[in-house]
């Protein structure tokens, strides 16, 4: 009888016993597999989701961009004025504006003039080759000096960033020195390390100080005025105030020389890019620079100029367009104020690769300079 009991008691246990390990097994095989497919279900849902909401939120993001940068510009016209002058970018980097023998112009001294009240610019002189050797280790008084020696001056007027100390400038210098050339440039106020706020009227006056300094010390050595790029600007607007005062200077060089600032911009690669997917370009980017009193009208500037006048331009120049360059000689040569002076244009072929700031390099500069600066001093003296 116990063990009829003892076995109805072990069958009892294993038949209850036995579907709990299948129960278990059947529920972790549930729980295991249900999940596995739900999990396989919402992860590519919640990639694709969210990779729509970065896609969404970089769109909107840029959009926002896109849409306040111009009203920023059109309420700030300081920061247009900025991007006109680019004096902020300073390179090369790292020299020292005090020692430009470092940049190989072992015959080249610094000074420092003041225009005006709490305005300092920063000078450089280099001599002609004749006189490299006897001016090393000679101090500013020699330097000024030798301004009056029997060898014409150059006035160099640079372009928006960089410094005097700009490699493509430092290059030209030393070209104009070899061919027998003084060369004086300089870092507008706020430019290098000139103190002051940069402005159109400021550049032009820095300018107009450092002519005046010049033929305060040259005598009646020729004095002529190059300009490059935005120096261009400075140059005319330069120019057309010393004919008005009657002092011109016997030539003036526009290197890269546009028509006005306005027609620069809007011909920039960058706003003619821009012109195209954004409606009111002009409202919004180029009259600012209007209301910051940045015109550098060259059209209208060579109306007023009775000097003797050289453009050089290249013709794949990306950052002036070569047509605002013949633009601006056609306007010149049919103007009645060079009815009495020689105005010559000559352009650089796409082939020869100098683009906006190589001309320097072209073997036949010396001649066009020799050639026009010859007819020009002969002007100048008769």
């Amino acid at each position: 009888m116990r063990k009829r009991n003892e076995s109805v008691t072990v069958e009892h246990e294993r038949a209850t016993a036995a579907p709990a390990p299948l129960d278990k097994g059947c529920s972790l095989r549930h729980s295991l597999r249900l999940p596995a497919a739900d999990t396989g279900m919402k992860r590519p849902l919640g990639r694709r989701y969210g990779l729509w909401f970065r896609l969404r939120r970089l769109i909107i993001w840029l959009l926002g961009v896109y849409i306040a940068i111009p009203f920023l510009v059109k309420l700030c016209p300081a920061i247009q004025a900025k991007l006109v002058f680019l004096n902020f970018v300073r390179v090369p980097y790292f020299i020292d504006l005090k020692r430009p023998q470092d940049q190989g112009l072992n015959h080249t001294c610094n000074y420092y003039l003041q225009p005006e009240e709490d305005v300092t610019i920063g000078v450089w002189h280099t001599v002609p080759a004749a006189l490299w050797k006897n001016a090393r280790g000679k101090d500013q008084l020699w330097f000024e000096d030798a301004l009056g020696s029997s060898h014409p001056v150059i006035l160099y007027l640079h372009g928006n960033a960089g410094t005097r100390g700009g490699d493509h400038r430092v290059e030209l210098y030393k070209v104009l020195s070899s061919l027998g050339y003084h060369v004086v440039t300089f870092d507008y106020r706020g430019w290098g390390d000139s103190i002051g706020s940069p402005s159109e009227r400021g550049m032009t006056y820095d300018a107009l100080h450092v002519f005046d300094w010049i033929k305060a010390r040259s005598g009646d050595n020729p004095v002529y005025i190059w300009g490059h790029s935005l120096g261009t600007g400075v140059a005319t607007n330069l120019v057309r105030r010393l004919c008005e005062r009657e002092t011109p200077p016997d030539a003036l060089i526009l290197e890269s020389p546009f028509t006005n600032i306005r027609e620069e911009a809007r011909s920039h690669p960058f706003s003619v890019a821009s012109t195209q997917y954004f409606p009111g370009f002009d409202w919004f980017f180029l009259d600012p620079i209007t209301t910051s009193g940045i015109k550098f009208a060259n059209d209208e500037n060579v109306k007023y100029i009775s000097c003797s006048l050289l453009i050089l331009h290249a013709e794949d120049d990306p950052v002036v367009p070569f047509h605002l360059g013949k633009k601006l000689y056609n306007i010149a040569a049919t103007s009645r104020s060079f009815r009495d002076y020689k105005v010559q244009f000559v352009p650089f072929h796409t082939d020869l690769g100098y683009r906006h700031k190589y001309i320097y390099r072209s073997p036949e500069l010396p001649r066009i300079l020799r050639e026009f600066l010859g007819i020009s001093e002969h002007e100048h003296h008769h």
